[in-house]
């Protein structure tokens, strides 16, 4: 009987063994977090190390925000001037330039944005175009074009307006006219368009938000389809000048687009959101920034303050292994570039103010 018990018991204490194994064996990506036992040098960055300017945020309530507050934590990154994109236009804009004259009105620049429905309207470019030149008159210093255009914004028929329907090329070039820059994010990363598998780098992306996946060929054109016709109003609009949004989607190819600023004199670039793909790649994308170094700007995207320390990290250091913040934009680990201090201050500051108009030069050194 003793002998009996002694190997129920090992069976029984073997299988809860063994289920625990297959638990671990068995758990989800997301759930896989590993602590790293790599020990090298290295730290954070809490400020940049020269002034610098956020040219892609979005303070969607700027008018009855504490922008107070705000400023103590640009403070502390070292940030001088954010531009809020989100200005929208009107009397939503005006509020907002209002509330920035009253509190730190050299801390912000705001962009307008356009309104694409009506716009079978015989009346909706010259409106657009009136729109725009009250916004700037109400202080907006840029345009901003949000990726609903050439994507999801459609007629009044449903179709797909194009990003160089000709019905908008007044206002690209009463941008031109005015001396302010376009600010435009078309599309997405190319992979977003993928079959959403294993052979997938966004997989956990289109997981945790299956709508901004574009494989649906009956409502979505090709990323091809996407950027070009971006591209066709960068070459129809030479004297108006474009930051095209987060590096123009090729972050992951940046000889690609090396050939698309050699391409086009008119248009410059930013890094907002994809930090993660130049985290990975620091020798080539240094060696890119030195080479573009005219051509680029700092941008963040979504305004989180502690996040910004990646971003100074990546551009700054010369670090090795260290974590991003978002598992679903980047699984990997990144690396420092270890930009020289003239790039970086062109990165940081130099770049945008020669083509965002009315920025307060004496926060930034002189040199």
């Amino acid at each position: 009987m003793n002998r009996f018990l002694s190997l129920l018991f090992f069976t029984l204490f073997s299988s809860f063994l063994f289920a625990q194994d297959t638990d671990t064996l068995t758990m989800s990506f997301e759930e896989y977090n590993p602590t790293s036992t790599l020990v090298v040098p290295g730290s954070d960055i809490t400020s940049a190390k020269f002034p610098f300017i956020d040219v892609h945020s979005h303070l969607w309530r700027m008018a009855a925000m504490d922008l107070d507050k705000t400023v103590r934590e640009m403070d502390s990154l070292n940030m001088k001037v954010l531009v809020n994109l989100s200005g929208r236009s009107g009397n939503q804009l005006s509020a907002m330039s209002d509330a920035v004259q009253n509190t730190a009105p050299n801390r912000f620049i705001i962009f307008a944005n356009v309104d694409f429905s009506g716009m079978d309207d015989p009346n909706w470019t010259n409106n657009a175009v009136e729109q725009l030149r009250k916004d700037y008159e109400n202080g907006a210093r840029g345009l901003k074009i949000f990726k609903n255009l050439g994507l999801t914004a459609s007629d009044n028929n449903g179709e797909r307006i194009k990003t160089d329907d000709p019905r908008i090329a007044p206002v690209w070039d009463l941008c031109g006219e005015l001396g302010i820059p376009v600010l435009i994010h078309t599309g997405e990363p190319a992979v977003f368009w993928d079959p959403i598998d294993e052979k997938n780098e966004r997989w956990l992306e289109m997981k945790q938000f299956p709508n901004r996946h574009r494989g649906d060929t009956t409502r979505f054109p090709s990323w091809e389809v996407v950027m070009q016709e971006q591209w066709n109003v960068f070459r129809n609009h030479p004297n108006t000048i474009f930051i095209n949004a987060h590096l123009g989607w090729m972050a992951n190819d940046l000889e690609r687009l090396g050939r698309h600023l050699d391409e086009f004199p008119n248009v410059y670039t930013e890094i907002a959101a994809v930090i993660a793909e130049l985290g990975r790649q620091p020798r080539f994308a240094r060696e890119f920034f030195i080479k573009y170094q005219d051509r680029l700007l700092f941008g963040k995207d979504t305004y989180r303050p502690h996040e910004f320390h990646t971003y100074f990290r990546v551009l700054e250091s010369n670090d090795e292994y260290f974590d991003y913040f978002r598992k679903r934009h980047a699984f990997w680990k990144m690396y420092g570039l270890g930009l020289p201090d003239e790039v970086l201050k062109k990165v940081y500051y130099k770049n945008a103010l020669k083509i965002i108009p009315d920025i307060d030069t004496s926060l930034f050194p002189e040199d």
